[in-house]
């Protein structure tokens, strides 16, 4: 596949997923190469994921999901996390969702947006969860609100059109690509372990040995070096 290397002019990014360990299944590869290079990447999570493990009611479960995402942020450089609050399993596309993307855009002013995969299936074959659907599609509109004062005239953070591109990763059509390092595919399988609870209900195998697969799983190796990458597919 014949992609677009992805720009690094920029200085600020913001990721907007759904989920506590959304980040951590192949964007933080490309995350910890940004931080490693001094620009501030920050993430904003719907949900706290509170539905997230079966077995384990969602008063337990979502602040024990908070703290593994604050412990994993921790190995690819992100200092701020915030959640949004929303219902885990029942997010849905609407004015409400785009308000809170337009804030948090505002808020962090990123020149780079980055949010997961919102179509209906991944790989053309695993179905989506409405949760990333609805969660895509408000963060393209959202980056449009945020720049327009007059969509959510209540609030109070000045107006930002300073996003230059919108990046989504798992896109079942890639247009661009980040090239990563042995350091980048070791921290981002530290930051995916540290979902412990949550990866433990998912397979008996080792934390460890499911994690390191799972980041393998999403790179691409590329010419005689065997250089590693991770694609996005790219809005302007």
């Amino acid at each position: 596949m014949n992609l677009e290397l992805l720009a690094e002019d920029w200085d600020r990014a913001l990721v907007l997923m759904a989920h506590p360990d959304d980040p951590e299944y192949g964007t933080a590869l490309a995350v910890n190469r940004w931080t490693s290079q001094g620009k501030e990447v920050s993430y904003v999570l719907a949900t706290s994921g509170e539905a997230g493990i079966e077995g384990l009611p969602p008063s337990e479960s979502g602040p024990l999901r908070e703290i593994e995402q604050q412990r994993a942020i921790a190995h690819v450089g992100v200092k701020n996390l915030e959640f949004l609050g929303f219902a885990d399993g029942r997010v849905e596309y609407g004015l409400p969702l785009r308000r809170e993307f337009a804030r948090m855009i505002r808020k962090y002013r990123p020149q780079v947006v980055i949010t997961l995969n919102f179509e209906r299936a991944f790989g053309g074959v695993y179905r989506n969860s409405a949760d990333h659907q609805a969660v895509g599609r408000a963060v393209l509109d959202a980056v449009s609100d945020a720049a327009n004062s007059w969509i959510f005239e209540d609030l109070s953070e000045p107006v930002w059109s300073g996003v230059q591109l919108i990046a989504v990763f798992a896109d079942e059509h890639p247009t661009h690509y980040v090239p990563v390092s042995e350091t980048d595919i070791a921290a981002a399988t530290q930051a995916l372990s540290e979902h412990r609870e949550y990866l433990a209900r998912l397979s008996p195998d080792p934390i460890e040995q499911q994690a390191h697969h799972q980041v393998q799983s999403v790179l691409s190796r590329t010419g005689a070096s065997d250089d590693a990458r991770v694609a996005f597919r790219v809005y302007r």
